[in-house]
Formats: C-alpha cells, structure tokens, sequence
C-alpha cells in the first residue's frame, strides 16, 4: 500500500466492527484503502461496498472482487447500496478525516503550509471551492462560517478584514488570503488558529456536517440488527453530532419517547468511553492526535 494516507486507529476500529466473514460491510471514507484492506482480509464470503469522492483514490484500488467501489460522497449511500442490490449491512465504518495525501498536494488548496489555488474541493468537479466562498460570501455569513465551523473568537474581525481586502483585489492563493487575514492571527496560538481557520473554510465548501447528518441518520435503515456503526471523528463539532446520533438517534440528541413514557433507543453504544489514539500512534503519526473513535450496534 502506498502512503497515500496513514490510516487512524486502524486495529481499533476494524475490530469495532466485529466483523463476520460472510457479512456485508460498508466502508464510506476509503482514502488510501488501509481499512479496507484490513476488513477484506478479514472477510471470506463476504462483500465490502467502499465510498469516496475524491476521484485521486481510483489509484489505490484493491484489486479483489469483492470490492465494490463508488466514486461519489458518502451522503448518496442509502442510493447506490441499493443500486447494486443490496438493502442491509453487518457493519459501517466511517472515519471522517481528510487524507494526507490531499493535505500534501499543494495544488488542492487544504493546508496553509504551501502556496497555490484556494480550493478545498474534495470532489473537484464540485462548483464550489474556498475562492468562491471567500470572494461572494456575505460578511456575515463569512462570520457565523468561522464561529460555527472554526469556533473563531475573533470571527467578526476576521470576516470583516476578509471583506475590505476583497473589495480592492480578489483573493485567490493560500499566500494572498494569509497575507490578508494575517493581522487577525493570534501570535501565541497561530498554527493552531490558522488551522480552525482552514477548517471552516473546507468544511463549508464541501457541506461536510450537512453530509454527515444525511449519512448518520440514513445508518440506521442500512444496518441489520447486532450490526456496527463505526465513526472516527477529528473535531468537536463532527464528534458531537457523532456522540448525540450514537446516544438517542438522532442528531440533536433528543431521545423520542412512546405514549408510555418508554425511550426508543435504536443504537446501543459500545465504547462508553471515547477512544483515542495511543502515544505510540500519535508519535508515528501526528495526524491522529485529534481522533475520536465511537462505536454503536443497532438494537432489534
């Protein structure tokens, strides 16, 4: 396998799954294909359907047949599951963070740390990439993006510093838009601010909670009963969302309740206690510090 991505927690969530060798599973983030190649090695009879919409993956496919792959965001699975024919599964995985190799590609706009196009685009036939976010966006509507998606205290500030500057020359590159919003930056915490600040912008580009949501509660039609949702998070807005749907079912973690007062507990959670990366992994790679492992099983 090539390091196109290191996979996170790979043992643990693999083994979160409780995998039966003649099961159907479901793998929805398949980056580099490291959990996959462990779920397939561990299967005999059964099937992996595996999801992402980034088409530079199609270079890291396993050749094993009994692959499915679809190129496409993994908020269209409740479709294509049932487009090849299959309405249940044993089991589905998510880890939800972008892949090295998309934040090592300067080309793609993800990190702060290289120069070229504001893009951002995990599906980079999307419409929608960071330039047209930046440049078109309201002022405030750039203000609640930065405090809802980046948790930026200074959002007011940053979003209208952004705004000044575009009105005298469109912002286009990593370099221009540090430059505009360097004034903004924090000196003591500016990686970490910077990085909030990338975040925000990637995850309104790509709609990722809006995908998540629609992934989370499609879950519980796709899974056979004893089967496992699996979900590796990196922030605390997507690990939230994660916590509550995993707890009651839904997303704004509101239990519903029948006529006698008895709650309707379609998920029971397994990990308790959420699981993060050890100092060994985190040493090795420095991008799993911020993963949060949960697991679920669908009740009867």
């Amino acid at each position: 396998m090539s390091e196109y991505h290191i996979p996170v927690l790979l043992k643990e969530s693999i083994d979160g799954l409780n995998l039966q060798p003649n099961g159907i599973y479901v793998d929805v983030t398949y980056g580099g294909g490291g959990h996959s190649r462990l779920i397939l090695e561990r299967l005999q009879g059964g099937k992996l359907v595996a999801f992402d919409q980034d088409e530079d993956v199609l270079q890291n496919l396993i050749d094993d047949e009994r692959l499915i792959f679809v190129n496409h965001n993994f908020k269209f699975l409740k479709n294509f599951l049932r487009y090849h024919g299959i309405s249940k599964v044993d089991g589905i995985l998510a880890d939800l963070g972008v892949s090295s190799h998309d934040f090592d590609q300067s080309d793609r706009g993800f990190s702060f740390r290289f120069d070229g196009k504001l893009d951002m685009r995990m599906n980079r036939s999307a419409e929608k990439d960071a330039v047209k976010v930046i440049n078109e966006y309201e002022i405030q509507k750039l203000g609640v993006m930065f405090r809802e998606y980046g948790e930026i205290q200074n959002w007011r500030n940053l979003s209208e510093t952004i705004g000044q500057a575009r009105s005298a020359d469109k912002i286009v590159t990593v370099t221009q838009f540090l430059n505009v919003i360097s004034r903004c930056v924090p000196a003591k915490v500016e990686k970490k601010y910077l990085a909030q600040v990338f975040q925000a912008l990637r995850i309104e580009v790509n709609g990722e909670m809006q995908a998540l949501e629609t992934f989370l509660e499609s879950t519980l039609e796709l899974l056979n009963p004893g089967g496992r949702l699996v979900v590796i998070s990196y922030h605390s807005l997507e690990d939230r969302m994660v916590k509550n749907f995993m707890r009651s079912g839904r997303i704004d973690g509101k239990s519903e309740q029948d006529f006698y007062g008895h709650y309707h507990l379609p998920l029971e959670v397994i990990t308790r206690k959420v699981i993060v990366p050890g100092e060994e992994e985190t040493q090795m790679n420095p991008r799993a510090r911020s993963a949060r492992l949960r697991i679920a099983q669908k009740t009867a």
